[in-house]
C-alpha cells in the first residue's frame, strides 16, 4: 500500500469490531456484490456462477463494483461458502439454487470424504484475495468467509436447500457419533480455509451460520455452538476479527457470546437492544436493517435506518448492516442512499 492510502486508509469497519472509538458507524451489506447490480449482471451474461468464483479477476471485478459505486466501509470477498465441497469429492450444481447429486448421509459417506490442501485445491480463492486487497487502496477493510460446520453439514446432509432438514436431524438424534465426526472433519476444512484466506489478506473473517438457527436448542447447544467455538479458536488472531452470524437466532441469544466471535452479527428478527440483552456483554454486533426497507422511499429508509442506529447499544461495537443478504431486486439507488444515510446520521 502506498503512503498515501495508507494515510488515507479508511478502518472505521475494523475499529468497530474490536470495541474501539470510531467517527462514525461503519456499514456494509451482506451480499452487497451481486445480482441487484447491473454490472454484475453484465458479467454473468458472459459466464456463469462458479466461472466467477474460479477466475480471481472477475471475483476482484465483481468484489470491487459495489466499492466502487456506493463506498461501504467493507469489502467482502465475492465467493460461496460451498466453493469447499468439490475438493471434498463432492459435486455441487447451481439451478438456481445449490444441489448435490450424491448426498452424505451415512457413516460410510462420511468417512469417505476427502482430505485436501486448501492452497492447492482452492487457490483461485486466495489469488482473488489478494488482487482485491490491491485494488482496494485502503479505501475498505477486506471480509473473507466461510461456512458454519453446521450450514455446510446441512448443505451436505439434504443435498441442498431443506424445510424440516429430516436427513440431518435424523443424524444428530440417531447417529452422534457419526454426527460429530461430521462436523470435527468440516471444523479441520475450514479452519485451514479461513486462515489461509487472512494469510492472503483478509483483515477479518465471517462465518455464515445460516442454517443454525433452525435446528432447536438442545442440538444447538449440543453440536453447534461447541464447534463454531472450536473453528474461532482455530482462526483466532491479534487484530483480526471473526463475525458469526446465525441467523434465526432469537431462541439462542444467550448462547451466542459462548463461540468467542468478536462479533455477532443480528437477523432483523429482533431488534438490536433485545439482541444485545440476550447475548450480554462483550462482542460487537452487527445489523440488522430489514432488507425489505430498501423498496421503500427515501423518507422511509432514512426513518428505519435510523431505528436500527437507536436501538444499537452504546457500550460495544456496532457495524451496520441488513439482517440477512441485500435482496436481488433491489434499487440499486436505494442501496446507496441507506449507506449514505448511516454515515450522515451515525456521525451528528
Amino acid at each position: 500500500m502506498s503512503v498515501t492510502a495508507q494515510k488515507n486508509r479508511n478502518d472505521l469497519f475494523l475499529r468497530a469490531c474490536l470495541n474501539q472509538p470510531v467517527a462514525r458507524t461503519p456499514v456494509w451489506m451482506m451480499r452487497q456484490a451481486g445480482r441487484y447490480m447491473a454490472e454484475y449482471r453484465e458479467i454473468r451474461k458472459r459466464h456463469d456462477f462458479w466461472d466467477v468464483c474460479r477466475t480471481p479477476g472477475l471475483a476482484c471485478e465483481v468484489t470491487m463494483q459495489p466499492i466502487d459505486r456506493l463506498a461501504p466501509d467493507a469489502a467482502i470477498l465475492f465467493s460461496d461458502i460451498l466453493v469447499v465441497l468439490p475438493p471434498m469429492g463432492l459435486d455441487v450444481i447451481f439451478a438456481p439454487g445449490p444441489s448435490l447429486n450424491s448426498p452424505v448421509r451415512t457413516v460410510a459417506d462420511i468417512q469417505g470424504l476427502k482430505k485436501f490442501d486448501v492452497q492447492q485445491q482452492l487457490p483461485f480463492v486466495f489469488d482473488a484475495l489478494r488482487q482485491i486487497k490491491s485494488a482496494l487502496l485502503g479505501r475498505a477493510n477486506l471480509i473473507g468467509f466461510g461456512g458454519a460446520p453446521l450450514t455446510l453439514a446441512a448443505y451436505m446432509v439434504e443435498g441442498g436447500k431443506s424445510r424440516n432438514f429430516e436427513h440431518l436431524k435424523r443424524l444428530f438424534y440417531q447417529e452422534e457419533k457419526a454426527a460429530h465426526q461430521l462436523l470435527d472433519y468440516l471444523v479441520d476444512v475450514q479452519s485451514d480455509f479461513l486462515n489461509a484466506q487472512i494469510d492472503a489478506g483478509a483483515e477479518a473473517v465471517q462465518i455464515f451460520d445460516t442454517w443454525g438457527g433452525s435446528m432447536p436448542r438442545a442440538i444447538i447447544e449440543r453440536f453447534v455452538i461447541p464447534k463454531v467455538a472450536q473453528l474461532i479458536d482455530n482462526i483466532k488472531r491479534p487484530g483480526v476479527p471473526v463475525i458469526y452470524f446465525m441467523k434465526d437466532a432469537a431462541h439462542v441469544l444467550d448462547l451466542l457470546g459462548r463461540t468467542g466471535a468478536d462479533v455477532l452479527s443480528i437477523d432483523d428478527k429482533i431488534s438490536m437492544a433485545t439482541a444485545a440483552h440476550g447475548i450480554g456483554k462483550g462482542p460487537a454486533l452487527q445489523g440488522n436493517l430489514d432488507s425489505a426497507v430498501l423498496f421503500c422511499g427515501q423518507e422511509v429508509i432514512t426513518q428505519e435506518v435510523q431505528k436500527v442506529l437507536d436501538s444499537a447499544p452504546l457500550d460495544r461495537g456496532h457495524v451496520f448492516n441488513l439482517g440477512h443478504g441485500i435482496l436481488p431486486e433491489t434499487p440499486v439507488e436505494n442501496a446507496a442512499f441507506m449507506i449514505d444515510e448511516v454515515k450522515r446520521l451515525s456521525r451528528r
